[in-house]
């Protein structure tokens, strides 16, 4: 009985990360920032940070649904590995049981509290 609930449930979690990695290889197209439409003009503007920086550089009208797509490309890879971290961390939590173990609390003084 063991056996079948660790194979069945190994399976589903390599299945999970194997369609979430399917995912994130289908996203061809990636673009960090933000794209906003300027007042009066005929271009947008894209804004990104780089090195600490805003970074800013204006698209042509006819260009904004790509960029916007392509941005939206990056969100995706963005929840998709979070995802992907949370599930290996899941595993690696249940695989060992000391990694998730909580710290060991305090008491007023400051010292930790043997348990």
């Amino acid at each position: 009985m063991r056996y079948r609930y660790l194979y069945h449930n190994g399976m589903n979690r390599t299945s999970t990360f194997h369609t979430i990695l399917e995912r994130l290889v289908r996203i061809e197209r990636m673009e960090r920032g933000k794209v906003c439409r300027m007042t009066g003009r005929s271009h947008y503007n894209h804004q990104t940070w780089h090195n600490g920086r805003n970074i800013v550089r204006y698209v042509r009208a006819d260009r904004v649904d790509a960029l916007r797509e392509a941005i939206e490309g990056y969100r995706l890879f963005k929840k998709l590995a979070e995802q992907y971290a949370d599930a290996i961390i899941r595993r690696t939590r249940a695989q060992s049981p000391s990694v998730a173990a909580p710290p060991p609390r305090r008491t007023k003084g400051g010292r930790p509290r043997r348990l």
